[in-house]
């Protein structure tokens, strides 16, 4: 009840970060996008681009939050958290989406610049909406990271908003450049940049996205340790058929069948093994949610042998 309690709290604070963060980039979002059109700058649209696409993932980001805060029903019985999943995967998408739009829009003006096609760049304006862009990034990114390292859907969040203040910073160093040589191809060439940085995290963020939906096990989870500890508690003689996998960042489920000796059964020992077999897997696994069926020894031959 107590990992429920703080779980819940975490949830919480989690959507109170999404909601000032999505007031920090919506606020900025403007600015850049009028910016971008009035200077000239691709870099600077590739920016805003990124945000906008920061803010449409934050805010999936909190639907998801506030979705996943529902109770579970019988429909729904381990409750609404894989949201988070989703969420996370959404945003993933819409970053992939971001960077190739980036990238041939950038190719293309390289490939006009080079055929003679001017493509004239304010590279003050486009300085100083950049500086202002950094800024709000900034902070958009120090309220949501303490809540990354344990939900993957801020983490998605604040992989978005870690790229695009990144971005911001390309899109300073090339309008430095543009105003001290007028060199404008410096501002596709910062657009280029930006999706390469986009596109890594985009897949990283998918791939764990992977791991969570096709149930594998958490990657800091050594089932074969798991195993020898409920092996070394008194009365087990073997274990099989052993599951772990997440319903969400943060959140393992585990299973498996524990053959035990037969004075376990005769003494009625039963509560107080299953009791120490969950209380080993919290203490030194972090795993809240576990389920032990209990069986006398020898009956995994038992089921082998019936399913030939």
């Amino acid at each position: 009840m107590a990992h429920d309690h703080s779980h819940d709290h975490a949830q919480g604070a989690n959507r109170t970060r999404l909601i000032v963060a999505i007031a920090i980039i919506g606020a900025f979002l403007v600015a850049q996008l009028v910016g971008g059109l009035l200077s000239g700058s691709l870099a600077l649209l590739a920016d805003a681009g990124h945000m906008a696409s920061d803010l449409l993932g934050l805010i999936v980001a909190l639907v998801a939050a506030i979705v996943a805060a529902r109770p579970a029903t019988d429909r729904q019985t381990y409750g609404f958290r894989r949201f988070e999943v989703f969420g996370a995967l959404v945003n993933g998408l819409i970053l992939m989406g971001v960077a190739v739009t980036v990238a041939i829009s950038a190719i293309g003006r390289l490939i006009s610049g080079a055929e003679g096609e001017a493509h004239e760049v304010q590279g003050g304006l486009m300085l100083v909406v950049a500086i202002l862009g950094l800024a709000a990034n900034i902070a958009a990114m120090l309220v949501l990271r303490s809540g990354a390292k344990d939900s993957i859907n801020l983490r998605g969040a604040y992989l978005e908003v870690l790229g695009d203040t990144i971005g911001s910073a390309l899109v300073i160093v090339a309008a430095i450049v543009i105003l001290l040589t007028g060199w404008s191809a410096a501002d596709p060439i910062a657009s280029l940049a930006i999706a390469a940085l986009i596109i890594p995290r985009a897949l990283i963020l998918l791939r764990d996205v992977a791991h969570v939906l096709s149930e594998s096990a958490p990657a800091d989870t050594d089932v074969a340790e798991i195993r020898e500890h409920i092996l070394r508690t008194r009365g087990v003689v073997a274990v099989h058929d052993v599951h772990v996998w997440q319903i969400t960042s943060g959140q393992p489920v585990f299973t498996a069948h524990v053959e035990v000796e037969p004075e376990v059964f005769e003494s009625g020992r039963t509560g107080e093994l299953l009791d120490e077999l969950g209380g080993c897997l919290t203490a030194h696994f972090d795993v809240a949610h576990s389920t032990f069926q209990l069986e006398p020894a020898g009956r995994a031959e038992q089921e082998q042998g019936s399913h030939r």
